[in-house]
């Protein structure tokens, strides 16, 4: 946690914060919150199996202005790697060559991960910090998904300092292509079993009819 910080979640709750929290009625809640230890600051295990069976992350930076940028990175199951209890690492696929994320870690290390999970409705927010690094072939090779068509261009790493889980209120649910497509498959299969099932008794019905 930030030395500045008394308490994990002011890396969101600045005073600003705070003041709005306080004069629309829900200081109190987080308040208490923060005095039972706040929100965590390491990689959980429950954590990280969420974070490596998602495909799809957005990534917050912001440049040295303050302007703030949200990339999306996705990728296999697993393209996402818990490399210890602080640090995240994925590999950066080459794209369109704008490199604004990189260019605003280069000027500001803060950073925001938000990874959203539409079939169970969950949503993980982590603050930290983040770096790019370039031309480390067994990092890239440590965390490139085995098998996957893209050109590896340089890793990311991110430092978790706080994170939080949100209710699932408003979030849709929607399920992955694969996902649809195994049902799918398996209720066909169903739909066969039973179809040649029916068939089967009405042959056997017909055999033992008298003539």
């Amino acid at each position: 946690m930030d030395s500045r910080h008394a308490h994990s979640s002011d890396v969101a709750f600045t005073a600003t914060v705070k003041t709005i929290q306080t004069r629309r009625g829900s200081r109190r809640a987080y308040a208490q919150r923060e005095e039972k230890g706040g929100w965590p600051t390491r990689i959980t295990d429950d954590l990280r199996n969420f974070i490596e069976a998602q495909t799809s992350v957005f990534l917050a930076t912001a440049n040295a202005e303050g302007q703030p940028y949200i990339q999306h990175r996705g990728g296999p199951g697993g393209f996402l790697k818990v490399l210890d209890d602080k640090t995240i690492g994925f590999v950066d696929f080459a794209g369109n060559r704008q490199y604004i994320t990189t260019g605003n870690l280069a000027d500001n290390a803060k950073a925001f991960l938000f990874l959203i999970d539409y079939t169970y409705r969950r949503r993980i927010k982590i603050w930290g910090t983040a770096r790019v690094v370039e031309a480390d072939g067994t990092l890239v090779a440590r965390l490139m998904p085995e098998g996957y068509k893209a050109r590896p261009e340089q890793v990311i790493l991110f430092s978790v300092a706080a994170w939080d889980l949100n209710c699932p209120q408003h979030i849709p649910q929607r399920f992955e292509a694969a996902q649809v497509a195994a049902a799918l498959a398996e209720r066909d299969e169903r739909i066969a079993l039973l179809e040649a099932e029916v068939q089967r008794l009405e042959t056997q019905s017909a055999r033992s009819k008298p003539k």
